[in-house]
């Protein structure tokens, strides 16, 4: 591969990397510090990225993988389908349109330079977790076979109106969600987080010039382009091919395969080519084309060691064969809500599983491979209102030679926190009785996998439960003679019953002072134990 780091001056690069990410950070920090619920304002389930007029990623804030990856397709769709005026701000969760699944509702302004008539500089988006949108059950995962069971569908609608809140609009999402207060408050958060990167990014252009911007820019896309291409081009080149299964679908389908084949070549490129991989299941773990390449970029992404800028440039190198109809690419109206978040996880695991051999004293042992998705709603008596709780929980970190896994992290394409007990406590009909480290549940080895988590939890309220985790069948692997981790386990104690093992897909109503208790799995271990 031609060495074209000649071209940077890295000291320009480095300024500029921050430059543009301290956009989509500074968008982050206003969604944190305005949204209404707990998903996105204490567990940060949101995303934010700058684009540029042509819709190409300059810069994301450290957010969401799941999300950040797959918000590129989105804004190449709406660029193809809209006629971009100043004010304006677009809504969609459409899977035909780049969205991931339902609850995710993306907002995208475009910049327009201040003078009238003035040029368009970029764009800004942020997505975020919506704890619900309607569908079968509160917190809108719902054990699903179509998309139209998981809630409301939004192609790509004009939410704001040269600037004015479009209230007929608004009131129609608010009126397909059990919380609309919530909705509403959330939108609002967007809303205020795009305004905030559209002033920042207007301001840069007009301190630095558009030329300037521009060529910058281009120069970070160049240059992050320059080291995944490096980093792939360490590998020995050839061809790679792994494959794991999820547990079930919740609709009848278990041992499903993920096969993946990554051919590494010499000139610093690679492809995943998913053929092999299961066709669509009528369940809702099948993730959409945005999904599957999100987690190929973030794997390739993980490859580089170095402090690089995350932009469309790191995508470039990364081709991606997701067969139509399949597992990896379904088809409308497939059900998906799973895909982003048990499905992606589980991409995730099989590349680098396939990879492992290339580059083994880096790649880890699979994490816990699963998001362990808990939602609980239903009526609330003592606030009088309905409410809908979303969670994901941490678990055990894969082992690998450098290190021990860690305990009790969010792992991979997600990268939330948890929701703080006490805000839980206050905002739900909800009581924890224990939260901790599952002792002994990480993979035992050389290095050890990290532990998950035992969270406890007494409904205060009849609820409905709905549950959407993964690994309860197939553990953890490890690596190297290394052990896996000890898969999970969801258990249901209703009163004056005892406890039930629940599978690892369920949804069913339960009683004021039921306990849930999941235990999220450990991660893989690495190397064999000494005796």
């Amino acid at each position: 591969m031609r060495d074209v780091s000649a071209r940077f001056d890295p000291v320009q690069v480095e300024i500029w990397r921050h430059l543009l990410a301290s956009i989509a950070d500074e968008m982050g920090a206003a969604l944190e510090r305005t949204a209404y619920s707990p998903n996105i304002k204490e567990r940060l389930d949101h995303s934010c990225a700058l684009f540029d007029r042509r819709g190409r990623m300059l810069a994301q804030a450290a957010h969401i993988p799941v999300h950040l990856g797959a918000m590129p397709l989105m804004i190449r769709a709406l660029r193809r389908l809209i006629a971009w005026k100043p004010g304006d701000v677009w809504l969609s969760n459409d899977p035909r349109a780049g969205g991931t699944h339902l609850p995710d509702l993306t907002l995208t302004s475009p910049v327009f330079a201040r003078e009238r008539g003035g040029a368009l500089l970029g764009f800004v988006a942020s997505r975020a977790h919506h704890a619900d949108v309607g569908g079968l059950s509160p917190g809108s995962l719902p054990l699903s076979t179509e998309l139209f069971h998981e809630g409301l569908i939004l192609p790509p609608v004009r939410l704001v109106e040269r600037g004015t809140v479009r209230g007929d609009l608004l009131d129609l999402v608010c009126a397909n969600s059990r919380t609309p207060a919530e909705r509403r408050g959330d939108l609002a958060a967007q809303i205020a987080a795009n305004q905030i990167g559209a002033q920042r990014l207007r301001a840069l252009v007009e301190r630095r010039g558009l030329a300037e911007v521009a060529h910058r820019a281009g120069e970070n896309i160049a240059y992050a382009e320059m080291a995944v291409r490096r980093a792939i081009a360490a590998l020995p080149p050839g061809r790679y091919a792994a494959t794991d299964y999820l547990d079930d679908d919740g609709a009848g389908a278990t041992a499903i395969p993920i096969a993946v084949t990554a051919t590494v070549r010499r000139s610093g490129r690679i492809r995943f080519d998913f053929t092999g991989t299961a066709g669509q299941v009528r369940g809702s773990l099948n993730a959409t084309e945005a999904i599957t390449r999100s987690a190929c970029y973030y794997v390739a992404r993980c490859l580089v060691e170095d402090e690089i800028p995350t932009n469309e440039g790191c995508f470039r190198p990364v081709e991606v064969i997701a067969p139509e109809d399949s597992l990896v690419n379904a088809r409308f109206p497939a059900a998906v809500s799973a895909g982003n978040v048990e499905t992606s996880q589980r991409i995730v695991d099989v590349l680098l599983k396939a990879l492992w051999p290339a580059l083994p004293d880096r790649i880890p042992a699979a994490s816990q491979g699963t998001m362990n998705n808990v939602t609980i709603g239903g009526w609330d008596p003592v606030r009088a209102r309905p409410f809908a709780y979303y969670e994901t929980i941490a678990g055990g970190a894969g082992a690998s030679r450098r290190r021990d896994g860690a305990n009790a992290i969010h792992c991979h394409m997600t990268n939330t926190r948890n929701t703080p007990v006490e805000a839980l406590e206050a905002h739900y009909p909800l009581r924890v009785l224990e939260y901790a480290v599952a002792a002994g549940t990480g993979g035992r080895g050389a290095r050890p996998g990290g532990d998950g988590v035992v969270r406890r939890i007494e409904l205060l309220a009849d609820c409905q439960v709905s549950l959407q985790t993964e690994r309860r069948v197939f553990p953890p692997y490890g690596q190297d003679g290394g052990e896996p981790g000890s898969p999970g386990l969801n258990t249901l104690e209703r009163p004056d019953s005892p406890p039930e093992a629940l599978p690892g897909k369920w949804s069913g109503p339960c009683p004021a002072g039921s306990i849930l208790t999941i235990r999220t799995p450990g991660g893989g271990g690495m190397g064999r134990q000494a005796t």
